[in-house]
Parts: C-alpha cells; structure tokens; sequence
C-alpha cells in the first residue's frame, strides 16, 4: 500500500513534537485507525530487531556476515505488492513524494529546532505547502517517522563552513529510515536584537555554536560575548520573550519576523558561500531511476589490514562511479578489536564504518557491480538510500 493511502486526517502538529509527553506518546492512536495501528507493529518490529547488538556482531563476525547483494531486496523492496504481505509498504513512487495526500490534507514533515530555525526552511523548500512539524532533537524527528507522527523528517547532515553533524549520520545507523532525497539551503545570518536596541548596546549574542562560530570575524569585531544555545531560531526567541536589552541573536530573516526582532545585519557570515545540506528521509524507500541525476548513500564497515580501504574505494573508481563523500565514524559500544602487547597493552586500533555518497543510481548497473564486489569484503554494508541528487546551486 503506498504512503497517500496510509494517511488519516489528524489534529495539527504546528505546536512540536515532543517525545518525553504523555500527550505526544498518546497522539500515536488518534492519527492512525486500527487498521493502520496494525500496520504500525511490523514496522516498529523491524527497526527494534535492527539494533546495535546485530551490528557489532556483523561487525566482529566472519566475512561471510557481509550482506549478499540479494539481500539489498530488504532495504528496496521494489516488487512488494498487496499479496506479498498485508503489512509491508510498497516503496515509493516518483509521483507520490508530493505535498499532499488524495483527500486533500497536507503531508506533515518533522525538522529539529523552533519555527524560525534554518531547518523549517528546508522543510519548506524540499515539501512546499507542506505542514513543517518542530521537534526538539533529532532523535524526536526520527522516532516521529518511525511512529507514523509525520510522513517525513529533513534533518541537517553536512555544511560547506562547519562540515558533518555527526549526530546525524549516528542516527542514520539507528533507525530504519530511508534517505528518499537531498535539498541544499543558503546560509544567510543575520543579527537581531528587540526593537529600539542599537549595536553598540548589545553585550553578548546568543545562538548555535556553528552559528557563532561561521560569525567569528564578525562578533570579534563587535565585541561581542558568545553564548551558545540549541538552536538559531531558538536564540531568536529566547531574545524576544526575555525582552533582552544588553544581549542579540544570530539568526535568520524569518526568525526575525516571526519573533518581532530587529534585523541590525545581515549576512553576517564570515564566508558568503555558506550551504547546508539536508537529508529528506521517510519510512518507505523510493525506486530508484536513471531518468535524472541520482546520488546513494551506504554505510559499511571493514576488516583491519594494509590497503583495506583502498580496496572498498577502488571497487568504485574502477567502475568509474564517482564519490562525493567519505565519512568516518567510530562503532559506538563496540570492544577495541587488538590490543598491541609490545606498546604496554595499549590499543592497536578503533573499529570505524564508512559512510559513503555516491553519483549512481542503485539502478545502474555499475553501482550495482561495485556494491557487489564491496559486499566481498566488508563485514557489514547497508544502503541508506537511493535518491535524487538537489543539483541547484545552493
């Protein structure tokens, strides 16, 4: 069953989501019937069984642990249908990752932070006329898919200036959520202050740290001291309700008119080329095409030894796949694999997975082949998704 028929109206989310409340726990049976709360429990099953302990057992295992290229069916199932199972969703369809459903309601879609943060705008440009849905940390946005909160989440994963948001690529690994798309947004911050207050009376500045620190030029030229919070568009607000006097805000424009702040600057980035990327992600994968430009996404990890690396990348240079991404991230909770007897005991090495972009879709037969060839010598590989790539310019 595609995604627009699994939708029932529901009560509007414009006030957050927040998984510690009792409500936002209770909300789950108000948005779905029995039907589709049956649906739900498969679903919920397969991420709970798609925990750490089978990742570090691959991860420690024998090779043979490495997923066969068969098996990449589980993460695209691209021939499910009604009679497959009941409960299994069909992945998505090009015509279906639109703004809105058959009965006319707006598909909801969760972003981290308070209205006003850069995230809703890319919220906004990934889904227009969507219903942007705040969350309080990136782990709410996701568990919000996975308890069918929202049809979606876009969540920040790289910027030109302050590079990966680790937290995000961690959480990838947790959950059983598909990347289904990717859409870039400009940068452009601006300092805020309450009406009525001038520059030279401001003090101090509050916002995101990567906020602050892509303004570093800038606050030091104003003198101004820097206190880190959540998130930009929350500075804004903290600013306004406190009816701060002595202390501003970076954030953006539109933080600045919700809130009723005062633009003193804009564009008070140290660099002008200032680019996040976020990641559009569902419940349901999407089928992938060769009709426009498509980028994957992996994750694997890899025995240690010389040149093992090396190897796991030229299956792709060697099929002239081109990458755009490395990324590096330590297996949480996993033991030191050796223990180096001459170095007093110390540790050899760090057992590490590799997240990887690449410029194919899994429907191309080279992709395929190289993930094929990956599969022979990784120890654990899973595919994040198979998307379209956001080619603007932003």
């Amino acid at each position: 069953m595609a995604a627009s028929t699994l939708h029932a109206p529901v009560p509007s989310l414009r006030g957050g989501i927040n998984l510690k409340s009792s409500l936002d726990r209770r909300i789950i049976a108000t948005i779905k019937t029995p039907a589709q709360r049956h649906r739900t429990a498969p679903v919920l099953a397969s991420v709970q069984r798609d925990n750490s302990d089978e990742l570090h057992n691959n991860v420690g295992g024998e090779k043979k642990n490495a997923i066969e290229l068969e098996r990449l069916l589980e993460e695209y199932p691209y021939e499910f249908n009604s009679k497959d199972s009941p409960w299994l969703p069909k992945p998505l369809t090009s015509a279906q990752l639109s703004n809105s459903f058959s009965d006319g309601s707006r598909l909801r879609v969760a972003y981290q932070g308070v209205h006003g943060a850069y995230s809703e705008s890319a919220a906004e440009k990934a889904y227009p006329n969507c219903e942007a849905v705040p969350c309080e940390q990136f782990d709410t946005a996701f568990e919000a898919v996975e308890r069918w909160l929202v049809e979606r989440a876009v969540l920040p994963i790289e910027n030109s200036l302050g590079g990966s948001i680790h937290r995000n690529y961690d959480l990838l690994l947790r959950h059983r959520l598909h990347i289904v798309g990717e859409v870039k947004l400009a940068i452009r911050h601006c300092l805020l202050a309450n009406p009525g207050v001038k520059v030279e009376e401001l003090k101090r500045v509050l916002s995101h740290p990567q906020a602050l620190a892509q303004c570093e030029h800038t606050l030091t030229r104003l003198g101004m001291v820097r206190e880190a919070v959540d998130d930009t568009a929350g500075a804004a607000k903290l600013v306004a309700f406190h009816k701060l006097k002595d202390a501003g805000a970076v954030a953006s424009s539109a933080a600045a008119r919700i809130y009723g702040l005062n633009i003193l600057a804009e564009d008070i980035q140290d660099d002008s080329d200032n680019v996040t990327r976020f990641l559009m992600l569902a419940r349901e994968p999407i089928i992938p095409g060769t009709d426009r430009p498509f980028k994957t996404s992996i994750v694997f990890s890899l025995e240690e030894g010389p040149g093992t690396l090396f190897k796991a990348l030229a299956v792709f240079a060697m099929r002239d796949v081109n990458l755009t991404k490395i990324e590096s991230r330590p297996l949480q909770k996993q033991a030191l694999r050796e223990v180096d007897d001459s170095n007093n005991g110390s540790p050899k090495c760090f057992p590490y997975l590799f997240y990887v972009d690449f410029e194919a879709s899994m429907a191309d037969q080279n992709a395929q082949n190289a993930l094929g060839h990956l599969k022979e010598m990784a120890t654990f590989l899973r595919v994040l998704g198979s998307y379209p790539a956001d080619i603007s310019t932003e």
